[in-house]
C-alpha cells in the first residue's frame, strides 16, 4: 500500500477491447491512462520533469514557474507543483473547456487564458515572453528531454511487462510527443520489429491533445525515426470514436483517446494477427462542457 500520491503515478492497467475489435487473430489492449490521480498520461511527465528538475537545482520553490499547455499537461503540472510546494502560472487558449481551467485553479495554479484564434503557438509565444521579460523559468514540455525519458522509464516498461512481451503494434496520439518518444525508445530497444504508429489529425481537423505543428513549433524533443507509421483521423472519426469507447467498451475517455482508438482500429483490420497497445492518455470527464458527447 502506497501513502505517497506520487507513487500511484504510473502502474496504469491495460484492458483488452470486447467489442470494437472484431479480428479475432489481432488482441488490441487499450491503456487507461485516467487511472493516473491527476487523470491523465501527462502526470508521468508532469511529474520527471519537475522532480528532475529539483533534483538538479534548475529551480527552487522560491522560483516562478510557467508553461504554455492545451489541458492534460497543465493539470498536471498544477498537482504535481503544488506538491512540492511550487508557484505555477499555465497559460491556455481560451477555448479551453472550463473543467481544465477550474481543477488547475483547484490545485492552486494562476491560469491564463490568451486568444483562442492563435492557439497553443500563441499560448507558447506568451510564455516565452515573461521568460525572456520577467525571469520565469518555463518548464518546456516540448524540448525537455525529461518529458521523453518519463516514458522511456514507467510507460514502455509497463506495455513490455504487461503484455507478457508480446506486444507487437504501440499506437499513441502525437501532441507534445513526448509519450510515443520515449515508449518507443524502449521499446525499440527490447524488439526492433515492433512497429509504432503515430496519430495525427487531418488537414483542418481540430482534436485536443493530438497535433499536426507548424514547422517552426515542431516539439524538439521529435525524432520523425521513431515512429514508423502515421495514421491520420478525422475530427469527426476521432468525436465519434470517444463517444463508441464510452457506449461499447466502457471507457470514458477525451478526443484524442478517440482518435488514436480509431487508428488503431483501422491498423487492426489489415494485420494477420499481432497485439496492439493503444494510449487511451485521459477521462471524459474534462470534456463535459463541450459538445463531445453531445447527441
Amino acid at each position: 500500500m502506497s501513502h505517497n500520491l506520487l507513487d500511484l503515478v504510473g502502474h496504469t492497467p491495460l484492458v483488452e477491447s470486447r467489442v470494437l475489435n472484431t479480428n479475432p487473430n489481432v488482441k488490441l489492449y487499450f491503456k487507461l491512462e485516467g487511472h493516473n490521480p491527476g487523470g491523465s498520461v501527462k502526470d508521468r511527465a508532469a511529474l520527471n520533469m519537475i522532480k528532475s528538475a529539483l533534483d538538479r537545482g534548475d529551480f527552487t520553490t522560491e522560483s516562478k514557474l510557467i508553461e504554455a499547455t492545451s489541458g492534460n499537461t497543465g493539470i498536471a503540472l498544477a498537482m504535481i507543483a503544488g506538491v512540492y510546494g511550487l508557484d505555477i502560472e499555465l497559460v491556455m487558449p481560451e477555448n479551453a473547456t472550463k473543467e481544465r481551467v477550474q481543477t488547475m485553479k483547484a490545485y492552486g495554479a494562476k491560469v491564463t487564458l490568451t486568444p483562442k484564434d492563435v492557439g497553443i503557438e500563441g499560448a507558447r509565444d506568451y510564455a516565452e515572453a515573461k521568460v525572456r521579460d520577467e525571469g520565469y523559468i518555463m518548464i518546456n514540455q516540448f524540448a525537455n528531454d525529461d518529458n521523453w525519458k518519463a516514458h522511456y522509464k514507467t510507460t514502455g516498461p509497463e506495455i513490455w511487462k504487461d503484455t507478457d512481451k508480446a506486444v507487437t503494434h504501440f499506437v499513441s496520439a502525437m501532441g507534445t510527443t513526448g509519450t510515443i518518444m520515449g515508449t518507443s525508445t524502449y521499446l525499440k530497444e527490447q524488439d526492433d520489429t515492433i512497429q509504432i504508429v503515430g496519430v495525427q489529425p487531418t488537414d483542418n481537423s481540430s482534436i485536443p491533445g493530438i497535433r499536426k505543428w507548424p514547422k517552426a513549433y515542431l516539439p524538439k524533443i521529435f525524432d520523425a525515426s521513431k515512429v514508423d507509421q502515421v495514421i491520420e483521423v478525422s475530427e469527426d472519426e476521432a468525436k465519434a470514436m470517444a463517444r463508441r469507447l464510452a457506449k461499447e467498451e466502457g471507457i470514458f475517455a477525451g478526443m484524442s483517446s478517440g482518435g488514436a482508438a480509431a487508428a488503431a482500429l483501422r491498423l487492426a483490420e489489415t494485420l494477420d494477427s499481432g497485439v496492439i497497445v493503444s494510449i487511451v492518455c485521459d477521462r471524459g470527464d474534462r470534456y463535459l462542457s463541450s459538445s463531445l458527447f453531445d447527441e
